[in-house]
């Protein structure tokens, strides 16, 4: 199955028909049906890396502060406790299994896109905020095997991303607008990318003087990490979205694939 990372920005996409969503609606065409989706989302970060098992997961708005129609979004997918638990098992050091969480806005806003239906079963493995880059890269490539069950694994972040310094031109969040130095580290990401040049994007605290700026907490970035974790050599890497936006996000999002 292919791998895709995916910059999903302001939980407003979720409602809006913009090029970001167009761009997620089209993928729907290109895309193998998966038996399951994995989701690793940037907002949902623990003590331990989890596993969702319910059945039924909720679809959670971990937001606040934007219009009542998004709080009123469902996605009403159903789980997969039979995949959650052969991933648990799998995994070395252990992880747990979590019956309270569901489908956050990381995974939500972009599946109801790609798969409108809802009718592909959708797990989510958590963050442990205390794993080193490395760590996490290490735990992507024993998530590997899922790619040969036909599951798609989903990585939702984005590359980019400080809200503190966000900075919207023109009253449009979307427009492509952003600091130099978000310029030129969307341009160093992609260069190290399409390069495979793998291991300086994990050691990403040298990679740039700037990075700081970039990433001043790792939670939407790691979530590229797993994706680029789970590559195989030779694979294709197909770039989308590839646009700075607010100043300070950076929405730039690949699909992996040995398509030929």
């Amino acid at each position: 199955m292919p791998i895709l990372f995916v910059g999903h920005g302001s939980p407003m996409n979720a409602i809006e028909e913009n090029e970001f969503s167009k761009e997620w609606q089209a993928l729907s065409a290109t895309l193998p049906r998966p038996t399951a989706i994995v989701s690793i989302s940037a907002h949902w970060e623990t003590k331990g890396t989890f596993v969702t098992l319910s059945p039924t997961p909720q679809t959670i708005h971990d937001f606040y502060g934007f219009p009542q129609a998004l709080y009123q979004q469902r996605y009403a997918a159903k789980g997969d406790p039979q995949l959650a638990q052969e991933i648990i098992n799998q995994l070395d050091p252990a992880v747990g299994g979590d019956n309270q969480w569901g489908l956050d806005h990381g995974t939500w806003s972009v599946l109801k896109y790609i798969y409108p239906q809802a009718d592909i079963p959708v797990i989510q493995i958590s963050l442990d905020h205390y794993l080193s880059p490395q760590q996490h890269m290490e735990l992507a490539r024993q998530l590997a095997f899922l790619r040969t069950k036909g599951v798609l694994v989903l990585g939702s972040g984005n590359m980019i991303h400080n809200l503190r310094m966000v900075n919207v031109k023109g009253g449009d969040f979307n427009a492509e607008h952003g600091y130099d130095w978000a310029f030129e580290l969307n341009d160093v990401f992609k260069t190290k990318l399409l390069n495979r040049d793998i291991q300086p994007l994990v050691n990403f605290s040298s990679l740039h003087p700037d990075i700081k700026l970039a990433i001043p907490t790792a939670e939407h970035y790691l979530p590229m990490l797993y994706i680029l974790g789970m590559m195989q050599p030779n694979e294709k890497i197909s770039l989308f979205n590839d646009k700075v936006i607010a100043g300070s996000l950076s929405m730039t999002s690949f699909l992996i694939n040995d398509y030929t």
